[in-house]
């Protein structure tokens, strides 16, 4: 969720009740439309199509009014004749696997754009561990390291100085990213060659809250969120608008941005995430390998996988709750079905709890979870979190592996958009009970084959590749040119000589 700690609101009961009537029609109109979508054929195929018939009729695209994501066009592979010097704000650079979806995005683009040539300077604040980072055959990356606000935000001030000082010399930036609000709107405001990235917005918060009030215990007290996640949401609407250029990590998001926020469409660009493929992709062997390390028997039926951080939130009561029941219901399940969680947190002793087929591995470096994905039947993400588009999704469907995932727009939206790809649940106990039993009786052989459907949906659309180059071409239409009149190039339109 976008977060400015420099904002406040006051709101009504009766602004809550227009906003929550929004989202009931919102959420109404995306499962109306992507239902009817699966039915007819692929969503993303449609998108892709969209763009293909154009330019076999040489018809130009104005990439400013592209109504889908940038993902489903295919720019060249090769460097661009213009090379871009890129200014980055994000509040925290990734440290090994400790780094949030935020943090993995900003590092797997901006090391993609380095090894294409840009030059990127990247403003970020100071850890107890921060070094200057060495990535091999990079040398178009610098950092600007500042102390952390007392808040524990970026210090606007002082990374605001730090750019200042590059963008006077040598020669200016020529674009200007910050993840998130990295860089406050007071700043950012009246900067054209500015984009900004969400992974999260207060509206879709609001959905999350709904659903952990709905699975609060009898004795839990209800939080109240609801009133005060309103006012951040009209907060945003305020001042969202300051930004020239915003890019939408999911289809939803994007929609929102410009339906519910208001943001003129030429100004709202839809990148999905991506992880590096180099990485992430099929390797049976290496995965049978893991299996057996982490104490799979050869002879297990099922291997269920799930990734993340261990709390709340992320939906763990619900997942231990309903394996938990599962296993009293069901003797062959609780005996051939082996869960693998690669993660930490509070409820990583309470998952060892329900027996030795309950495998808690702990945080995984990069190398080590790719493994581990290629170890799995099926990959689950019990989110509760309905925000940004989860990474750990996306490097499951890369590995080859089928997914499953809570009916989230943004999940349906742009990962799981057809049962074919995977799963969904509601995040209710009984509903993931059913998908699990779906999993179970589906088998080996079924989920394998989703598998290859989900990964050649994430090589079409969630690369590093694809999403580096997607935001390259926008970098450069939105670029502040110095010397416009010898710039040969509109990078506005698609295609152009080398696409």
């Amino acid at each position: 969720m976008a977060k400015d700690p420099t904002s406040t609101s006051s709101i009504t009961f009766q602004h809550l009740c227009y906003l929550l009537f929004a989202i009931s029609a919102l959420s109404s109109i995306s499962f109306i439309y992507w239902s009817h979508c699966s039915t007819l054929c692929s969503c993303a195929t449609d998108d892709s199509s969209t763009a293909t018939s154009l330019f076999h009729r040489n018809q130009s695209l104005n990439l400013l009014t592209f109504p889908s994501a940038l993902n489903h066009i295919s720019f060249s592979s090769n460097p661009p004749p213009k090379l871009l010097k890129i200014a980055l704000f994000v509040k925290r650079w990734p440290q090994r696997n400790l780094a949030g979806g935020l943090e993995r995005h900003a590092l797997t683009l901006h090391l993609a754009l380095a090894r294409r040539g840009h030059q990127v300077h990247i403003f970020t604040t100071t850890t107890s561990s921060s070094t200057n980072p060495n990535y091999p055959n990079v040398t178009t990356m610098r950092f600007h390291f500042t102390p952390p606000s007392p808040g524990g935000y970026l210090n606007q001030a002082l990374a605001w100085q730090q750019f200042q000082t590059q963008n006077s010399s040598d020669k200016p930036f020529d674009v200007i990213h910050t993840e998130s609000v990295g860089l406050f709107h007071g700043r950012a405001r009246n900067i054209s060659h500015l984009a900004v990235s969400w992974h999260g917005i207060a509206y879709e918060t609001i959905h999350s809250d709904i659903v952990q009030d709905l699975l609060r215990g009898p004795n839990e007290t209800r939080q109240s969120v609801l009133a005060e996640r309103l006012a951040k949401v009209i907060e945003e609407v305020k001042f969202f608008n300051r930004y020239s250029h915003h890019v939408a990590t999911s289809d939803h998001v994007g929609d929102v941005l410009k339906r519910i926020y208001m943001i003129p469409e030429e100004r709202v660009h839809i990148i999905v995430n991506g992880v590096d493929e180099t990485i992430y992709k099929p390797d049976s062997t290496r995965g049978k390998d893991f299996r057996r390390e982490a104490g799979v028997p050869d002879n297990a039926t099922l291997v269920i996988g799930m990734a993340g951080r261990l709390v709340k939130d992320k939906g763990h009561p619900l997942m231990f709750e309903a394996l938990k029941q599962l296993s009293m219901e069901d003797e062959n399940f609780k005996r051939d079905v082996f869960v693998l969680v690669a993660g930490d947190g509070p409820w990583g002793s309470r998952y060892r709890d329900l027996g030795p087929n309950l495998l808690v591995l702990g945080p995984l470096e990069q190398t080590q979870l790719a493994k581990f994905y290629n170890s799995l039947d099926v990959f689950i993400n019990p989110t509760l979190r309905a925000q940004g588009l989860d990474h750990t999704f996306i490097e499951a469907m890369l590995s080859g592996i089928s997914v499953m995932g809570t009916r989230f727009a943004s999940i349906t939206g742009s990962l799981i958009v057809d049962s074919d790809i995977g799963y969904t649940f509601l995040p209710t106990v009984d509903s993931l009970k059913k998908s699990l039993r779906m999993i179970f009786r589906d088998g080996r052989e079924v989920l394998s084959k989703r598998g290859m459907v989900a990964r050649n949906r994430a090589v079409q659309l969630f690369t590093a590749t694809k999403m580096a180059t997607a935001y390259e071409r926008l970098f450069l239409c939105i670029s502040k040119s110095t010397d416009r009149k010898n710039d040969k190039y509109d990078y506005c339109k698609y295609p152009l000589p080398w696409d």
